[in-house]
């Protein structure tokens, strides 16, 4: 099956005055064989997200299962590996590329030839296993950590923007790669990107998070053509269209838009949106209940967390039809 599921994860760091609930609750599905796309402001949780798949920051509630079994809290679970932003930090400068391969993979068998297998894998020459990371560009460097992951045999792959460090001219070649890759290994993945358009080229499946909590989730062309709640409206308004040029905001808008998001030390009450949205109590009135109330996504195949995500999604197809 190979199905990674967030079941009413939370991670909390610092103590209970002073601490924060960067993760808050969160329910989240990656389905056997599909990728998931995840996106949201710096600071929404999204990596923290991440590292509690794999062990790097701990659960304070909730559960990661894989397969519908528990996956132990502690680092290296083979199950779940993750392939960071920074190719040049997640390898060690002091070893060779192959021996970092070599390390990830199980114990047994021609090691030599599996570090050629997964070079190649990656498309990568067998003779770079004799270099250091110093040596690649950043492009290979980035192979290179996709290779060490793969050399676990995961169940399933979190890539947390693994684009987002290296030139643009080469961002096409690697996503490339990753489709190829899951494709062909029919694997499981957690694809966390700012990038609208990156994450609608990779993934099936789209979850929106803002401030610890998981807004939007639905297919992701039905995510990204019809948006159901504020924010996820707000993200692809400020997303750049052909030429370099976001669409312009007016009005409420744009003064909201503008508006810094909330504190994740002390979110407001209610929905966390609300002091930022645009068809929220702040604009319209007889919407206190965003003050006061948590929206619940419902349970459908393209689910929003907002009271109002039918009349919002209204109001912008109607602003968007020409």
């Amino acid at each position: 099956m190979n199905e990674l599921r967030f079941r009413d994860v939370s991670v909390r760091f610092g103590g209970r005055r002073r601490g924060v609930t960067a993760v808050d609750r969160v329910d989240l599905t990656v389905p056997a064989g599909a990728v998931v796309g995840l996106v949201g402001e710096s600071g929404s949780g999204k990596s923290t997200l991440a590292r509690a798949a794999v062990g790097l920051a701990p659960l304070a509630g909730g559960a990661v299962l894989l397969d519908g079994r528990p996956l132990p809290r502690t680092p290296g679970r083979h199950g779940v590996q993750m392939v960071f932003q920074d190719p040049y930090s997640s390898l060690d400068p002091r070893m060779t590329v192959g021996a970092s391969i070599a390390e990830a993979a199980p114990r047994g068998g021609n090691t030599t030839a599996e570090v050629a297998r997964l070079l190649d894998l990656v498309e990568l020459a067998p003779e770079r296993a004799a270099q250091y990371p110093a040596q690649l560009s950043g492009g290979q460097r980035q192979r290179v950590a996709l290779a060490r992951a793969l050399a676990a045999r995961p169940d399933v792959i979190i890539a947390d923007e693994i684009t987002s460090a290296l030139d643009v001219s080469i961002q096409g070649t690697v996503l490339n790669l990753v489709r190829d890759l899951q494709r062909r290994l029919s694997l499981s993945m957690l694809f966390i990107s700012h990038n609208l358009a990156v994450v609608r080229y990779v993934s099936d499946l789209l979850a929106v998070m803002y401030l610890g909590r998981i807004v939007e989730c639905g297919p992701v062309d039905d995510v990204l053509g019809d948006p159901q709640h504020p924010y996820t409206r707000q993200l692809l308004a400020s997303a750049p269209r052909p030429g370099g040029i976001p669409t312009a905001l007016t009005g409420a808008e744009a003064t909201l838009d503008s508006a810094e998001p909330g504190d994740p030390h002390h979110p407001p009450p209610g929905c966390r949106f609300h002091p930022r949205c645009p068809v929220g109590p702040l604009v319209l009135p007889g919407r206190d209940d965003c003050r006061d109330t948590e929206p619940d996504g419902a349970q459908r195949r393209h689910q929003a967390a907002c009271h109002y995500a039918a009349h919002a999604s209204e109001q912008h197809n109607t602003r968007s039809t020409p």
